[in-house]
């Protein structure tokens, strides 16, 4: 490698010397071409919709630099990119301008969304990552492809359960939640690696709001307000139901915890949080997915 290093050393002197001696003038023509790309519509609403009120870029074209190469990965489609950025922007963004105002939106919500078509397998685990997020600033959501607009089920297990669900621990992140939450399960919690071994009725008899819940205290409890907000009733009762009493106790007493992290740190009432977005989850069928 050192030899390598000088003789590179010595050819950029060379190089340099045959340029310093030669009477040829240096063109005022750049040899490199700037290359303006044409915006489409899409663009532009995502122009007035993510960058213009929030500061937020909405990445759905493959670009090598941020994905995942551990993963054989397939771009997003066109349509499917439009439709999933209008089902952010309704069910997720605009939830918190309600809530909140826009001025709490724009600063904690990540500024940078980017699309992935296809699912990031994960054949260890047997799992399929659903999302993934880097630092507070960055969710990448995958499995766009396969996005139906109207299936409020589908979009709350593939992608927006999981958008909360990072948002919440960009919250807890800027100022922690509770001792007290970190300790009522800490005999329960597996290994990263091993949470997805034991079954739903177990997680439920255990005071968990899902099997990905007993990966850790901070997973817990974003996935206990991240839950919460997105199940219906209906699906929220189902879930208790398959548990016992006292799993059911331990979850209420750390939805009450969620409920007083939520009002005390950021003013936002999580059960008024919760009527939003399921109000929105059956107004889906007012937004015009077909066209942008």
């Amino acid at each position: 490698m050192k030899k390598i290093i000088i003789f590179l050393i010595s050819t950029v002197v060379l190089a340099v010397g045959a340029v310093s001696c030669s009477d040829d003038k240096v063109s005022s023509t750049s040899i490199f071409i700037d290359s303006d790309e044409t915006w489409n519509e899409f663009d532009e609403w995502l122009e007035y919709n993510y960058r213009l009120p929030y500061n937020i870029s909405f990445k759905y074209k493959m670009e090598d630099i941020e994905s995942n190469t551990e993963y054989n990965l397939v771009p997003a489609d066109y349509m499917k990119s439009a439709q999933m950025a209008k089902l952010i922007k309704f069910l997720f963004l605009d939830v918190y301008d309600e809530i909140a105002g826009v001025d709490f939106t724009r600063s904690y919500v990540p500024k940078v969304f980017h699309c992935i078509g296809s699912a990031a397998y994960n054949p260890s685990q047997n799992t399929m990552v659903l999302a993934t997020a880097e630092g507070g600033l960055k969710i990448t959501i995958y499995y766009i492809n396969n996005l139906d607009p109207y299936n409020v089920a589908s979009l709350n297990y593939y992608y927006f359960n999981t958008i909360h669900h990072e948002f919440f621990h960009i919250l807890h992140q800027t100022k922690d939640y509770q001792q007290e939450f970190k300790t009522i399960s800490a005999e329960n919690y597996l290994s990263s690696s091993s949470w997805n071994n034991g079954t739903e009725a177990a997680a439920s008899s255990l005071g968990f709001v899902s099997k990905y819940a007993r990966a850790s205290y901070n997973e817990d409890f974003v996935e206990t307000m991240s839950r919460y907000l997105t199940r219906t009733e209906a699906e929220w009762d189902a879930w208790l139901a398959q548990g016992s009493a006292e799993g059911t106790a331990i979850i209420y007493r750390k939805l009450q915890l969620c409920r007083e992290y939520m009002a005390d740190t950021w003013n936002i009432d999580l059960d008024n949080l919760r009527e939003i977005v399921q109000r929105r989850q059956t107004e889906l069928h007012e937004i015009d997915f077909d066209n942008i």
